[in-house]
């Protein structure tokens, strides 16, 4: 039975690395509509962090910033990928638009943090904090322009509130990447 697990289905590279790319857009698309509002912000908690956490781990730097990319020109072009079935470039001008492009950025450090074969439960976890740091901090800077207001007040609307939640979706990333990410490598490349 395990050499029917262990056994490729598809062996040809480019087709696996696209059907992950179309996988991981879905998912991200997917998770933005598990939406939490929050409190005294105007940004809710989504799942799509974890997706786009995953997809620069798992897929590399190239693919992951492919993927969300991809996510990204998919809701400009107005495909209602966005969270509230939003789509289109004035969508990205509301307060979540920064986050959005913070995707991309993270997907690209994620994908450089994890080229390094090194990859134990701490360093997962802490390869994975620094990146979405760069998705919280890219949301916040962009709240702090789209609000008007000072630096303070976009970090207790758009960064402190995601705080608790994102740890839990980086603790869950670990574990899914420290479980996978060897089968799934041999796979793309």
């Amino acid at each position: 039975m395990e050499s029917i697990v262990n056994r490729e289905i598809i062996t040809n590279k480019r087709i696996c690395r696209f059907l992950a790319v179309t996988v991981f857009i879905t998912l991200t698309t997917l998770s933005a509509f598990v939406r939490i509002p929050l409190p005294l912000t105007p940004v809710p908690l989504t799942l799509q962090t974890l997706f786009v956490l995953l997809s620069g781990a798992l897929l590399g730097r190239g693919l992951g910033v492919f993927t969300q990319t991809g996510y990204l020109l998919l809701g400009l072009t107005g495909f209602q990928v966005f969270t509230g079935f939003g789509s289109g470039s004035l969508y990205l001008l509301g307060p979540t638009g920064g986050y959005i492009v913070g995707f991309v950025l993270a997907s690209f450090v994620t994908g450089g943090l994890f080229s390094r074969e090194r990859h134990n439960w701490r360093n997962t976890f802490l390869r994975f904090l620094c990146a979405d740091f760069i998705i919280l901090f890219s949301g916040m800077l962009w709240l702090k322009a789209a609000l008007s207001c000072t630096f303070s007040q976009a970090f207790l609307l758009g960064f402190l509130p995601f705080v608790p939640g994102n740890l839990l979706k980086i603790v869950f990333a670990t574990a899914v990447f420290n479980r996978i990410h060897s089968r799934i490598r041999a796979s793309l490349y």
